[in-house]
């Protein structure tokens, strides 16, 4: 049996102890406390990689725990996602676990939310504007930014006077909370090196400050945007032989993108391919990372983000305070959300096998190991 079915197995079972509210079989054969048990999963699309992983592990471990268990996915699509939730209250859920398009929009029907005595959980993207989210998981969003931003600096010798180098810096969708976080972690690292001039960025898309990210923001983590807006700076601004050193790209959606302008326009590896960074170790990603088109991937282990908002579920349908480790961090305008943060690392090429393969987060089949 692989380390990842042993996981999602033990985790299942761990629930399943722990939801003493439950009892009985997934479709209503427990009885009236099977109600307490009805959870809703919201996740923003099936278009990326981690977020179909995120939805059918969450999914998974709740069917074997006994609960009622409703996973839906919204196309991107802000109406759809409300009129999903919506029907999730309507169903009887009493948890939410909700990974937000926008994360602005779902003020009312959360109030609809809490008017059902539902709990909120807000999954690795914070919900905005509303006092009605109770909860939220995620990774240390702002070390995400900072461990790619420290992976450029010590690559290319930054702190030992090295450059001038070609930066390129792209960051997430406007509407993400979390794309603030990942640029602004990146971004005061940098800054000082393009105030110094051993980072320049020929197109002029550099923000003046890291509140600035979202005019460099590209909408819906579009791999084909990307692809766009680097075609057009290499076409505008690399007219007279000048190459591109680093490309700052803060997940591997965009990441995919940004190779795809590139092998356009010329450049191969372990020759002129530029540094070039990523989140999320999407299997075409670390497929990339090996073949030297992607320098490095932070890893966010869904599959600890997971078990964890299972330990917040189980908390809630006992009665209990979820655990938590961070009450400063997140305020969504209206209240500072109560979270648990976990800890992403870098994977580069050399880290695959023993990060991403034995722990069996990617079968190495898949990678042709």
């Amino acid at each position: 049996m692989s380390p990842r079915k042993t996981l999602v197995l033990a985790a299942g079972a761990a629930l399943a102890l722990g939801l003493t509210a439950c009892g009985g079989g997934q479709g209503g054969a427990g009885g009236d406390g099977l109600a307490d048990c009805n959870v809703g999963i919201s996740m923003p699309t099936r278009s990326l990689e981690r977020w179909i992983n995120d939805g059918e592990q969450l999914k998974a471990l709740l069917d074997d725990a006994g609960c009622t268990t409703d996973l839906q996915y919204a196309d991107n699509q802000v109406n759809q996602q409300i009129s999903q939730i919506q029907n999730q209250i309507a169903s009887g859920a009493k948890v939410l676990v909700i990974a937000a398009i926008d994360g602005e929009a779902l003020g009312p029907v959360l109030e609809e939310a809490a008017g059902q005595d539902a709990t909120v959980i807000a999954y690795d993207r914070l919900i905005n504007g509303t006092e009605h989210v109770d909860y939220y998981a995620t990774f240390d969003n702002e070390r995400v930014g900072q461990l790619q931003g420290q992976f450029i600096i010590d690559e290319l010798g930054l702190d030992g006077g090295e450059g001038p180098f070609n930066l390129e810096p792209f960051a997430g969708s406007p509407d993400d909370n979390n794309a603030a976080f990942f640029f602004g972690g990146a971004w005061d690292l940098l800054l000082p090196y393009i105030e110094s001039g051993q980072l320049v960025v020929p197109s002029g898309k550099q923000p003046a400050s890291s509140a600035d990210w979202a005019s460099i923001g590209i909408p819906g983590w579009s791999s084909d945007t990307a692809q766009a807006e680097m075609d057009n700076r290499l076409t505008s601004f690399y007219t007279g032989g000048e190459r591109v050193d680093v490309v700052l790209s803060p997940n591997d959606s965009l990441a995919l993108g940004i190779q795809a302008s590139l092998r356009s326009a010329g450049y191969e590896p372990d020759a002129d391919w530029p540094l070039l960074t990523g989140q999320d170790a999407d299997v075409a990603n670390v497929q990339a990372i090996l073949a030297g088109e992607q320098s490095m991937t932070v890893w966010k282990d869904t599959r600890a983000l997971g078990q964890q908002v299972f330990e917040m579920i189980q908390s809630i349908l006992n009665g209990e305070e979820p655990e938590i480790n961070d009450t400063e961090t997140y305020d969504n305008g209206v209240k500072v959300v109560p979270s648990y943060l976990l800890d992403p690392e870098v994977v580069t090429a050399d880290q695959v096998e023993e990060k991403l393969v034995d722990s069996g987060f990617i079968p190495a089949e898949d990678l042709g190991l």
